[in-house]
């Protein structure tokens, strides 16, 4: 099976109308929008490589080669694909560490699939799927340095380990299974295999540290964003409040099964919009 992408030259914005983000992307000013549509654009098709049931060998090609294109990015000769996103590199002074750092994250899934791994590593695949991101944005906001990285820190680990809760049971159907090795043994799991870890009963012991976890990165993220501008953490703040939402109908849910899926309403969502982006 070979592995196929988006086109090149793709409606970065269509690519993101489905998305969670795509509501904070849209108040951005223009130059800022299509920076940030670019971006998940590019996330995405990384994604989709990890993702597919390509045989793995391909998949590592695949995303070796996006390696190679973002360095002929960086050498001021962009493939087709990534000719486009010059301009915002150049803008906004994007770094080329941080998209690698998103492809190795992608990665990690693909020589074979992550299974209860250790807190460091895990830390380390929030910090390469979701705090690179985090970091190639705030640069798009225009946010202070320090406070800029340091939030991409805190809100991209908020984010990630809210998406880990939220898909337990879709990642293991998948034979992924993101939650800790320390917390699975903490809780008298002993088993890695997704389908059994799913079905525990002490599977609530696991996931209300890692809820907390997530609650104080939020915390963390919210101070950050009081300190500056409200006009730079529009953006982030309504990504913060949607997935905030998400964590509270997830712990008011709980983790025993069966574990009915979440999703933030639309007036819901559509308050989040109003309150931070226009009031």
């Amino acid at each position: 099976m070979t592995i196929q992408t988006a086109a090149a030259n793709a409606d970065y914005g269509t690519a993101a109308s489905g998305s969670s983000f795509y509501a904070a992307m849209r108040i951005l000013p223009r130059s800022q929008r299509e920076a940030m549509f670019q971006i998940y654009s590019f996330c995405r098709q990384v994604d989709d490589i990890a993702d597919s049931d390509g045989p793995r060998p391909e998949r590592l090609a695949a995303l070796q080669q996006w390696r190679d294109d973002i360095d002929a990015l960086y050498r001021g000769n962009p493939p087709p694909r990534l000719r486009d996103y010059a301009a915002s590199v150049k803008t906004f002074g994007l770094k080329r560490e941080d998209f690698l750092a998103i492809v190795d994250g992608m990665e990690m899934d693909v020589p074979q699939d992550i299974r209860a791994p250790d807190l460091a590593t895990l830390d380390l695949y929030c910090d390469r799927v979701a705090s690179a991101v985090g970091r190639l944005s705030v640069r798009v906001f225009g946010m202070p340095e320090d406070d800029g990285i340091l939030l991409a820190h805190h809100l991209g680990r908020a984010l990630q380990l809210t998406n880990i809760l939220r898909d337990i049971d879709e990642d293991a159907g998948l034979g992924r299974l993101y939650l800790p090795r320390e917390s699975l043994l903490l809780a008298g799991i002993t088993s890695d295999n997704p389908q059994k870890v799913i079905a525990e009963r002490a599977l609530p012991k696991v996931c209300l540290p890692l809820a907390e976890r997530a609650k104080k990165h939020f915390e963390k993220a919210d101070e950050i964003m009081k300190r500056n501008s409200r006009r730079l953490v529009r953006a982030p703040r309504i990504m913060s409040k949607y997935y905030r939402a998400i964590l509270d109908l997830l712990l008011a849910r709980g983790f025993a099964s069966p574990r009915e899926p979440v999703r933030v309403h639309k007036w819901a969502k559509i308050a989040i919009l109003l309150r931070y982006a226009i009031i």
